[in-house]
């Protein structure tokens, strides 16, 4: 029996969530291959980079159960693929906001991409402020004797965003959300405002510079 660390199982045979899991890993890594590709093309194109750095993961077997779990679902191999759209994640982090549309657009383009579902955080923050694109996508996967479709999820975000992002994670890891000071919530908020300003402001100095004398293509 494969179980996890709370004795929870996913699956009977350990080999079943390996190969899962292999799959998911194929789709992440061809996702990073499509978004690097991108990049080197624009690069080409338009002599700049819209791609700051890209980073791939797959849920791990316990994560997976927990999220199972706590939704009340079935806990299977079929399960977790029909029920969970962000196994397998891929985070984009770009430049400028400007990019991040860019570059999802030109995701969204590619022939053998579906999008399944799309929430942009950047035009609505979340409640504590978080901004990000998200794309829930299907992506076939090409094994040796079969294609695989896998859904995976898509975080587009600025430098900017991703810096909040990664410190509001880290303030907020492991900790009993019911105790935190008073206010803690708002300043968090107010901060990824603050942010977000900046993240403007540099994106209409650059777009300023590059209409202007000063910029230079070569």
């Amino acid at each position: 029996m494969n179980r996890t660390g709370n004795g929870a199982a996913l699956c009977e045979d350990p080999h079943d969530f390996l190969v899962m899991q292999n799959l998911y890993d194929a789709a992440v890594r061809q996702l990073t291959l499509k978004f690097n590709i991108l990049n080197s093309e624009f690069n080409v194109l338009y002599a700049r980079n819209p791609i700051h750095h890209i980073d791939g993961r797959v849920k791990s077997q316990s994560s997976i159960v927990a999220k199972l779990i706590k939704r009340g679902l079935p806990l299977s191999i079929e399960s977790a693929r029909k029920n969970i759209n962000d196994i397998a994640g891929v985070r984009v982090v770009c430049s400028y906001i400007d990019d991040v549309y860019r570059v999802g657009e030109m995701l969204a383009r590619q022939t053998d991409v579906e999008i399944v579902k799309k929430q942009d955080y950047i035009q609505t923050p979340n409640y504590n402020g978080y901004r990000s694109l998200h794309m829930d996508i299907k992506v076939p996967v090409y094994l040796s004797d079969r294609t695989e479709y896998v859904v995976a999820e898509i975080q587009l975000r600025t430098i900017a965003m991703d810096f909040w992002a990664s410190l509001e994670h880290d303030i907020r890891y492991k900790v009993d959300k019911t105790k935190l000071p008073e206010g803690i919530n708002e300043e968090m908020f107010e901060c990824a405002g603050k942010i977000a300003e900046i993240d403007r402001q540099m994106q209409d100095m650059y777009q300023r510079i590059k209409a202007s004398d000063a910029y230079n293509e070569d």
